[in-house]
C-alpha cells in the first residue's frame, strides 16, 4: 500500500549536546514532488536530510520516508532513497563506468542490470562519451551529475539531493536542473537542500529553515503572494532579517 505521502516528519529534532541544529520540524513531502529546503549554511538543512536518510538518529520526534520509520526502519528507508552528499563522494581514481559498476554493486543489482542501467544513464546524464576516462579529470559539473547517477542506479522512489550545484557553474546548474525535472515528471520524488535563491524558484513547494527551524512552508508563488514581495530571495531576506533584498 502507498503512503499517503513520501515523506512525513513530525517534532523532528535534534541536539548536539547544548546545541539545537534542528528544532522541532514538521512538514510533508507529495509524491512526485520536487520539495525545496532553503537556508543558509549552519541553517540545519544538512543535519535534516542525514536524519530523513537514516544516517543520523534524531533526538527526539519522528519521520517517515518512503512509509518506513525512520528511526525504527533504517535498512528500509536507505534501500527505498537515493542519495547525494554536499561533498563529492565517488572515487576519484578509477573510471566514470567503474564508479557506476562498484555502486550498482553496492546496491546489490546483477552484472546485467549494472550494464543495461549504466547506458542508459550515462546517455541520460550526457556522460556516454566520458565512460572511460578518470573520475577526476571530470569538470565539477560532470562530477555531480555522475554522483547523481549512481544515486539512481536502484530505481528510488525518492532521492536526497544535498546542495547539489555547490560551486557549480550556471550552465551546468541549469542541466542539473533539467534532469531533476525529469526525474520528477517520471514519478520521483526530489528533496533537495539549497542556498542558491534562484533554485528555489524550480521547486513545487519550500520550506525555508533558520536556526533549525522551519519560518515558512509552502509554493514560491505562494510565499511571494503571501509577503507581497517579488523573488524568493527577497522574502527569504524579509524572514530571515526582517528587511527586504532591494
Amino acid at each position: 500500500m502507498t503512503p499517503e505521502f513520501a515523506v512525513s516528519a513530525r517534532e523532528l529534532r535534534r541536539n548536539f549536546g547544548a546545541f539545537t541544529a534542528v528544532d522541532g520540524i514538521s512538514f510533508d513531502v507529495r509524491h512526485g514532488e520536487i520539495f525545496g529546503f532553503l537556508g543558509a549554511n549552519g541553517a540545519g538543512k544538512t543535519t535534516a536530510i542525514r536524519m530523513l536518510c537514516g544516517l543520523l538518529p534524531p533526538t527526539s520526534g519522528s519521520a517517515t520516508v518512503a512509509g518506513y520509520d525512520i528511526g525504527r526502519q533504517v535498512h528500509q528507508v536507505k534501500g527505498a532513497i537515493g542519495y547525494m552528499s554536499q561533498r563529492f563522494s565517488l572515487y576519484d581514481d578509477i573510471s566514470v563506468g567503474e564508479n557506476i559498476e562498484f555502486y550498482g554493486g553496492v546496491y546489490g543489482l546483477s552484472r546485467a542490470a549494472i550494464a543495461a542501467k549504466s547506458k542508459s544513464l550515462l546517455a541520460d546524464l550526457g556522460l556516454s562519451d566520458q565512460r572511460h576516462l578518470l573520475t577526476k579529470s571530470l569538470p565539477l559539473g560532470w562530477k555531480q551529475r555522475l554522483a547523481l547517477g549512481t544515486a539512481l542506479l536502484h530505481e528510488p522512489s525518492i532521492i536526497f539531493l544535498d546542495e547539489p550545484t555547490g560551486g557549480v557553474d550556471p550552465i551546468s546548474r541549469r542541466r542539473f536542473w533539467r534532469i531533476i525535472y525529469e526525474l520528477a515528471e517520471k514519478g520521483t520524488t526530489v528533496f533537495v537542500t539549497t542556498h542558491y535563491m534562484d533554485e528555489a524558484e524550480y521547486c513545487n513547494r519550500i520550506s525555508i529553515m533558520h536556526q533549525g527551524a522551519i519560518v515558512a512552508l509552502g509554493s514560491p508563488t505562494a510565499l511571494k503572494q503571501e509577503y507581497g514581495l517579488g523573488t524568493v530571495q527577497d522574502v527569504f531576506v524579509h524572514l530571515i532579517t526582517g528587511t527586504t533584498d532591494r
